[in-house]
């Protein structure tokens, strides 16, 4: 299942560690990241995660999120998951980072140092099956009145990021 890094709440790198045992009971802090892209009428392009997903499956969700490699960018990991969830790639630009933690079920939880990225995009989308089950372009405000009365369909990532970064 792969390595993330783990660090400290300065976002120090403690080293490598197993990525599901990251993610077991209470989890341990790790580096994230959540991609944003909005097109030119301003919508932001959301994605339901597939239900193959051990956390949260088939809740909507940003347009993707995973975690960088060591020794990669922020920003460069964000276009590598772009590109393979979603099928294309465009410029991003960090806009903050911020610490969060979150359960799911018994299944697992989150306990991410999570850097979040902007980007644009007008162009095609052609998702990853394995990793999206749909997607939609959305209008933000429609977004943000949806998730205030249905917030059980959204990641609890997606509600503190927009919370945090972009009211």
């Amino acid at each position: 299942m792969g390595k993330v890094v783990l660090v400290d709440k300065n976002d120090r790198v403690l080293g490598l560690h197993d990525k599901l045992r990251c993610h077991s009971g209470k989890g341990m802090l790790h580096r994230a990241f959540s991609v944003f892209v909005f097109n030119s009428r301003g919508e932001l392009l959301l994605q339901q995660r597939s239900k193959r997903k051990l956390l949260w499956p088939l809740y909507w969700s940003n347009t993707c999120c995973s975690h960088p490699q060591a020794g990669e960018s922020y920003e460069r990991a964000g276009q590598r998951r772009l590109q393979t969830e979603m099928g294309f790639t465009c410029p991003l630009k960090k806009v903050g980072i911020f610490q969060y933690k979150a359960e799911y079920k018994d299944r697992g939880s989150e306990n991410e140092l999570c850097a979040v990225l902007v980007g644009k995009h007008d162009g095609e989308v052609s998702l990853n099956s394995e990793e999206v089950a749909i997607y939609k372009w959305r209008d933000f405000q429609e977004l943000k009145e949806d998730i205030e009365e249905n917030p059980d369909n959204y990641t609890p990532w997606l509600k503190l990021e927009i919370e945090k970064f972009f009211l």
